[in-house]
């Protein structure tokens, strides 16, 4: 039997508590096989209405700004998160923040660096992130090109 070779192996973070599993499955997978982790966060834009039929506005209000901003923070934090983790275990991670619907940009991302495998878990953001984005994972399992290997936490019980 032939052994599996993940060379580009990207963890989907959203920054939770519970996705601290999903970033250790996904560098332990490098380390058994010599890959690169890319830790992908995707800042929503789902909340933010178009202006003139633009995708993203260039200029919203104030408060949208400001809550953008603390996304986008976030964002870097939980990548970075995973970069320290993959130092501490000696393994090379590249973070990347993307911008749009976190499922459909998981999946051009993934698709377009031609990744081996994407890492996620199952739950993280509750709430009105659930209900406007539904699952991302579930998006990500039924619609994806890439293997998707979904890790489930206590924090799903």
């Amino acid at each position: 039997m032939e052994a599996i070779n993940f060379k580009k192996i990207m963890v989907a973070t959203d920054g939770s508590p519970c996705s601290g599993l999903v970033a250790e499955k996904g560098i332990e997978l490098a380390r058994l096989s010599g890959g690169k982790v890319y830790a992908v966060y995707v800042v929503s834009t789902a909340y933010l209405a178009p202006i003139n039929g633009d995708s993203f506005p260039m200029s919203v209000d104030p408060y949208w700004e400001s809550i953008h901003e603390a996304w986008d923070k976030q964002g870097h934090e939980a990548v970075n998160s995973v970069k320290s983790l993959g130092e501490m275990k000696g393994i090379n991670v590249e973070p990347v923040l993307l911008e749009g619907n976190p499922a459909e940009e998981l999946i051009r991302y993934a698709e377009e660096e031609k990744m081996d495998i994407v890492v996620m878990g199952t739950l993280g953001k509750t709430g009105l992130d659930r209900l406007l984005l539904g699952s991302v994972a579930e998006n990500l399992v039924r619609h994806s090109k890439v293997p998707v290997m979904v890790v489930r936490d206590k924090c799903d019980i």
